[in-house]
């Protein structure tokens, strides 16, 4: 009898993703990369925290030189990429960039188009080789000058991109996995 004058618990209703809610980010580091880039820079920001910059794509090579020959961000920590399937230019670059001696990080990101081939780093950070080559592997972007674009996690012979939107989950190149694996996938 008591259960039945408990009233009705409904679950709350879902709450909408929360926006980026990103501050203007000024410093002395902005204001010299303002100096030097100007109108090639977009914008300055940070996020909890994290300092970005939005730049447009020829400028982010010679940033990336830029801090680390003048600000000391001598350490490339990843490279990677978003896909943005709604949008002209579909993918956001984004680099990411460290100063041991001021234990600072720096993102910088850049939007570009379907086909369009950014410049590689390769020739600041050796090690944007690999960092590049996943970039290419996951999303199909290639480096301009880069010295040997090519596959660097998937197979050689492996069809498409695994993290573009458009590349469907339950495909996971079927015929690949029946050749090389010598099982049908359970999809």
């Amino acid at each position: 009898m008591a259960d039945e004058l408990k009233p009705e618990v409904k679950p709350p209703a879902p709450k909408a993703p929360p926006t980026m809610a990103a501050v203007p980010w000024e410093s002395d580091l902005t204001r010299a990369i303002q100096e030097h880039f100007a109108d090639r820079i977009v914008e300055f920001s940070s996020y909890l925290g994290q300092e970005f910059l939005i730049a447009k794509p020829e400028a982010v090579v010679p940033i990336i030189e830029f801090l680390k020959l003048e600000a000391g961000f001598d350490y490339l920590v990843d490279v990677t990429a978003v896909d943005r399937l709604d949008r002209s230019e579909r993918f956001e670059l984004v680099y990411i960039l460290y100063n041991f001696s001021r234990n600072q990080r720096i993102r910088i990101k850049s939007s570009v188009a379907e086909g369009f081939q950014p410049a590689t780093a390769t020739g600041v950070h050796p090690t944007a080789n690999w960092l590049e080559r996943e970039v290419f592997d996951m999303f199909g972007i290639e480096f301009a000058g880069h010295p040997h674009m090519c596959r660097i996690l998937m197979p050689d012979e492996w069809q498409g991109y695994p993290l573009r939107k458009d590349y469907p989950i339950l495909q996971q190149d079927q015929a690949w996995v029946r050749a090389n694996l010598g099982i049908d996938s359970a999809q």
